[in-house]
């Protein structure tokens, strides 16, 4: 048997994580033992090592994999930092080392890393693809701009920048290298503004956040019109490739500025490898990485990081070599051996990572792609328009794919007359002879646009003012509480907003800013009286406010005066007076249906909740004949609409939501999910045995995909009763539901008294922390007298260098770190007959010998609990600071005086000289030394088995 390393970080923030590729090893070590022709009689094993991006415990790791574990070939180190050295070593020992991620430069020196082959293509790939596709279209005339916000950007773009403008330079005329903090958002505007006046060819060398950031600077700047023209080069390896990644719709949250952003930008990446195989190849992963022994918690095959397909193909071409090197009887473990049967390997084909390539020097050929933005009906993604064949070194023309140029022929990379008009004066001349003649012209064009504004304002207002029947004069509302003082009913509604077949739920008191007069947000709305109506008083956010009086707002209060139904709620009015801005409906005496799904106490069964149901569907199912003839808008939705909005609520009522549908994801992301296109199952509530399977079927219907499939209310109705058999019988049952309802009470009164006494365990139990003795003087309601004690030893322990360590550590490594300290101590004290007093910074006090006397024995107890923390501080860690030793000083002194004080929060405390006399030996201590005074070593001789050491005569305060 055969074992292989593997190093990568075990933390799943790296993409190169193993919990994100790790399973990839298990499966092609599967595929070698499963096959004979790969190894015949030998089989295959790893070893995996996580080495948290650290050189240090990467080249430990390595030492221990091979003389421990006898590995014949190491995967990894993924970090770079960590191949570097551990590189060197696997190059000293002639171990086979495959990388499966790209490494820095300095491993293509293959003379120094003789034993190290990558299945990643070198940076340089990059460069040559960037070179070849300028030369295609004949550019010559380039500039580069990018940058980093972090040290680990900065490293990758310092490492591709390098590689890319040294062929730029040599080949091409760069008339810009701009390279710059791209956290400043006023930096990218001016190397923006800057870069366009000295190129028309742009090279974006950043990650993928600041790409974006750039582009979108640059749409902004008026650069994608057609005269410029953005090359964004890929090497930041992200899972999905560039098809996902750059890939944006119409209809999703991408507008058109986005989209137009990237019009005139091409994007070198390597050439994609789909099919059935490659899916399921990362399907497998995933899969793989959920179990032993890597238990990852990923929750989709999305973010499986694609460095996965090469550490796959990397242990495939590791065991075809040394197949190779088997039958012709050479050594396995000779690295250089290995990797000289892969060299000059050609057509090889995996599924994963696709057609392998490896030149005479070991460095792998993969194709890379050039990716335009293009449209297909409303949707829009990044499809390939060139190839380099990386054997050849080529861009086939043949396979070229048209590109649509917003002005109809690719961009000069040099202005006829300049970047600056330098070479076209008499131009100048003319646009300045335009200018001074078009401004009069625009400014007599801008008076006349304003007076014709102003008039139809005025038009406006005048014909509105016969409207104004909806503005209601606070006074005349009577305002009805309870005696409590608070609001006697509770009000709270969901508006539905449809359109376009589709509809979704907003609550109001989020999305229309429904506040209370103190300005804070509450379900339960003010109940009123006007002009002998019950009504509700919804009060309004001052930005709202200032948005009634709008015309087309005015024009909807006027729909809803005109629409009046038992089934509908009835819309009186709005004040616009402030402080008491707010909108008068009719209030109904039932509440609203959130009141019943936020009343956690209230228990409802089936018969009630299609009670409900039928009410909504009554709302619904009324429309205004006018309605019903204006042309569908998003803003006055479908019928279609409200149907899938009634399942929504159908499903909280049901499932007795007290948070939505989707209460664990935020809004943003669950719109951009239904809006945009689906691949698979769309997004819906979940449905389970929970609910009657009647209603089920009749929520899957009511919000499916397709608008024409969902039914008529009508059909609704009659779903409702057959799902209710006994839906006429709801008054005949309410005595039952009290009596249900009486028997709940008592189970939550129940519950109340367990939490109580619940909660008054563990304050007993906080407060026999201080000592039980005493703990139970005080729960008795007794005071405890002071007491003077001559039998008792006091410890005083602190840390060597606490202020210099506090200088250079974070609060919350200082916080963790006392706390692993004190914790360690408070496990050791709990073996001896001591009471830990109080910790003050880095402070320990303990004391022995009360309220609860020993005899002699106090002196013992402290000092062999003395010497158990100094052997334990011994090997002590410090978590931020693993290479650095702990060290504390000791001091011991006898006897003091204790008592209570403080009623609130007591205390038990010492007093007396003991005390500071203690404190003093603990100051003048050394580092790991227990420094102890006269009193305390004459009880330890008088005991004896204690070894003594005189100090001699030191200067104390």
């Amino acid at each position: 048997k055969l074992l292989i390393g593997f190093q990568a970080p075990w933390n799943s923030s790296f993409p190169f994580s193993a919990q994100r590729l790790g399973s990839a090893i298990q499966i092609a070590v599967d595929k070698v033992n499963g096959n004979p022709s790969f190894l015949g009689n030998y089989t295959l094993g790893f070893v995996y090592m996580d080495t948290a991006c650290s050189p240090k415990l990467s080249l430990a790791g390595f030492i221990q994999q091979v003389w421990r574990n006898n590995v014949s070939a190491v995967f990894g180190p993924a970090c770079p930092e960590e191949a570097e050295v551990t590189g060197l070593m696997a190059s000293t020992w002639s171990i086979p080392m495959f990388g499966f991620v790209g490494q820095s430069s300095k491993m293509d020196n293959g003379d120094v890393y003789d034993s190290y082959i990558n299945v990643v293509p070198p940076l340089k790939r990059s460069s040559e693809v960037l070179v070849k596709t300028l030369e295609f279209f004949g550019w010559t005339h380039v500039a580069m701009i990018g940058g980093g916000q972090d040290s680990n950007t900065w490293d990758k773009v310092d490492a591709l920048w390098k590689t890319v403008e040294t062929p730029l330079r040599s080949r091409f005329k760069l008339t810009a290298a701009v390279k710059f903090d791209t956290s400043d958002r006023s930096l990218v505007y001016r190397n923006v503004k800057y870069i366009a006046t000295v190129a028309r060819v742009i090279v974006v060398l950043t990650n993928k956040e600041d790409s974006l950031t750039l582009l979108f600077e640059a749409e902004r700047q008026g650069l994608m019109g057609g005269d410029y023209v953005f090359f964004l080069v890929q090497h930041f390896e992200v899972s999905g490739g560039v098809d996902n990644v750059w890939k944006y719709s119409t209809n999703g949250q991408m507008n058109q500025a986005a989209l137009r952003a990237f019009d005139m930008t091409f994007i070198i990446g390597q050439k994609s490898y789909e099919g059935y195989e490659y899916y399921d190849f990362f399907e497998q992963v995933f899969e793989r990485l959920r179990g032993p022994p890597f238990h990852s918690n990923l929750t989709s095959e999305r973010e499986v990081s694609t460095y996965s397909a090469y550490l796959h193909d990397a242990v495939l071409l590791y065991t075809m070599a040394l197949k190779e090197v088997l039958r012709d009887g050479k050594d396995p473990h000779n690295g250089r051996q290995v990797l000289q049967k892969l060299k000059n390997k050609n057509s090889i084909r995996f599924y994963a990572s696709g057609l392998v390539h490896f030149d005479k020097d070991g460095e792998r050929n993969l194709d890379y792609s050039i990716y335009d933005l293009q449209y297909t009906g409303d949707a829009a993604a990044f499809v390939p328009v060139l190839h380099f064949d990386s054997h050849s070194k080529s861009i086939p023309t043949t396979m070229f794919t048209a590109v649509t140029w917003p002005k109809g022929r690719p961009p000069s990379d040099n202005p006829e007359c300049g970047f600056n008009n330098e070479l076209c004066e008499w131009l100048s001349n003319i646009i300045l002879l335009g200018l001074l003649v078009t401004f009069p012209v625009i400014g007599v064009l801008a008076v006349l646009g304003i007076g014709v504004l102003v008039l139809q304002k005025l038009r406006l207002q005048t014909s509105l003012e016969d409207s104004r029947w909806w503005l209601i004069d606070y006074g005349d509302i009577t305002i009805i509480r309870e005696a409590s003082g608070k609001q006697s009913v509770s009000l709270s509604t969901s508006r539905t907003l449809s359109g376009s077949g589709g509809s979704y739920s907003t609550l109001s008191h989020n999305s229309c800013g429904f506040k209370d007069k103190r300005g804070k947000e509450q379900i339960y709305a003010t109940v009123g009286l006007y002009q002998g109506n019950y009504v509700a008083v919804k009060y309004i956010m001052k930005e709202v406010c200032e948005k009634l009086q709008r015309a087309s707002v005015v024009a909807e209060f006027n729909v809803m005066k005109e629409m009046k139904h038992e089934n509908l709620v009835q819309f009186f009015g709005a004040c616009v007076e402030p402080p008491n801005v707010c909108l008068v409906t009719q209030y109904c005496r039932k509440g609203s249906l959130k009141d019943v799904l936020k009343a956690s106490d209230v228990e409802l069964d089936g018969i009630f909740k299609l009670s409900f149901a039928y009410d909504i569907v009554n709302g619904l199912f009324w429309t205004a004949p006018e309605l019903l003839r204006q042309v569908v808008t998003e803003v006055n939705g479908t019928p279609k609409g409200d149907i899938y909005s009634f399942a929504i609520i159908l499903w909280e009522l049901m499932y007795n939501s007290k948070s939505g549908p989707y209460h664990d994801v935020d809004l943003e992301p669950i719109i951009a999910r239904l809006r945009g296109p689906f691949h698979g199952e769309p997004l819906r509530p979940p449905l389970s045995d929970l609910c009657d399977d009647n209603i089920n079927a009749l929520l899957r219907v009511c919000w499916n995909e397709n608008a024409d499939h969902r039914p008529p209310f009508r059909s609704i109705l009659r779903q409702l009763k057959e799902a209710s058999p006994d839906h006429a019988n709801i008054l005949d049952n309410m005595v039952e539901k009290l009596e249900k309802y009486a028997n709940h009470l008592e189970e939550v009164v129940e519950e109340r008294t367990n939490q109580l006494v619940t909660e008054k365990t563990r304050a007993d139990k906080l407060l026999s922390s201080m000592l039980p003795y005493i703990a139970d003087k005080l729960m008795a309601g007794k005071s405890v007298e002071p007491r003077s004690y001559d039998m008792v030893s006091v410890f005083f322990s602190d840390i060597v260098g606490f202020t210099s360590m506090c200088a250079i550590s974070s609060a919350m490594e200082v916080v963790m770190f006392l706390n692993d300290l004190y914790s360690l101590f408070d496990d050791i004290i709990q073996m001896y007959d001591v009471y830990k007093v109080e910790t003050i910074g880095d402070a320990y006090m303990v004391a022995s010998g009360l309220p609860i006397t020993n005899g002699q024995q106090h002196a013992v107890e402290i000092a062999t609990m003395a010497l158990h923390f100094l052997n334990a501080i011994k090997r002590f860690r410090i978590r931020h600071m693993p290479s650095e030793s702990l060290a504390i000083r000791i001091g011991v002194h006898s006897p003091v005086v204790a008592g209570v004080v403080g009623s609130t929060m007591p205390r038990y405390c010492l007093f007396g000289d003991t005390v500071n006399m203690a404190s003093r030996m603990e100051s003048n201590s050394l580092a790991l030394k227990i420094h102890i005074s006269q009193c305390t070593a004459d009880i330890l001789v008088q005991v004896g088995s204690f070894e003594l050491e005189e100090r001699g005569e030191i200067e104390m305060k």
